[in-house]
């Protein structure tokens, strides 16, 4: 019998239903494959809520990139779960977030959160850096420490052991307001001078994370060294 359109599914418990622009979880996919699923990957659609999902509560894998999913994320009680990819979408509250997972993925060992502002990644956040996204680790493992991997990179002994000591202390700063204020006067952030095309000014919509790059530029005329002059070399 052939499946609904839309839906992929390998061997029997792996079911996909990528680039629908759903917004909601499709009842049918509970009814028919709730009971059997252990991954189930909803990839590039449109949603918002997880309304739905409690029907698979066998599932051990989620893949929810490239959604519209906010900081109202809610899941059922998954105990067996313990991959969820989240990556690229609207999370700007890691804590509650967390803290949210920490009830209802008891189980959880590999979380990813790339391309969302809530993870200050330097891809996604022009303003953080290497020692931003490493206490953003940091923070991560003293709240959910049986993790073993973290976006795209295993969790070392050594991190495990700081998370223990200092991972209290690394909580993420909520990111200022859109607009800064300067004398008495507000500056939006769009105001300011970037290279960069207008379509690539969005921080979270960046297509280097976790997708396809369709250039690549080696060497001093890279495309990032065209905006290096030679006196600040």
């Amino acid at each position: 019998m052939a499946e609904p359109e839309g839906v992929v599914v390998g061997s029997g418990t792996q079911v996909s239903y990528i680039g629908q622009d759903c917004r909601k979880i499709p009842e049918f996919l509970g009814r028919k494959y709730g009971n059997i699923a252990k991954r189930l990957d909803l990839s590039f659609n449109l949603l918002k809520s997880l309304e739905g999902l409690e029907t698979f509560s066998g599932l051990e894998e989620l893949i929810l990139d490239n959604n519209l999913l906010g900081n109202d994320l809610q899941l059922p009680r998954l105990p067996h779960l313990h991959t969820l990819m989240l990556n690229k979408n609207q999370i700007s509250e890691l804590e509650s977030l967390l803290d949210h997972l920490s009830e209802v993925v008891p189980a959880l060992e590999y979380l990813s959160l790339l391309g969302n502002t809530a993870c200050p990644n330097e891809l996604v956040c022009k303003d953080k850096d290497e020692g931003d996204y490493q206490r953003y680790r940091y923070f991560v493992l003293h709240k959910l420490t049986n993790l073993k991997f973290l976006d795209s990179r295993k969790v070392s002994r050594i991190e495990r052991e700081e998370a223990i000591v200092r991972g209290a202390f690394m909580k993420i700063v909520k990111p200022m307001d859109t607009k800064v204020s300067t004398g008495g006067a507000s500056i939006s952030p769009q105001m300011s001078y970037t290279p960069l095309p207008s379509g690539s000014r969005d921080l979270t919509n960046h297509r280097g994370v976790l997708g396809k790059c369709r250039y690549v530029y080696y060497g001093k005329h890279s495309e990032g060294n065209r905006f290096i002059r030679d006196d600040q070399l």
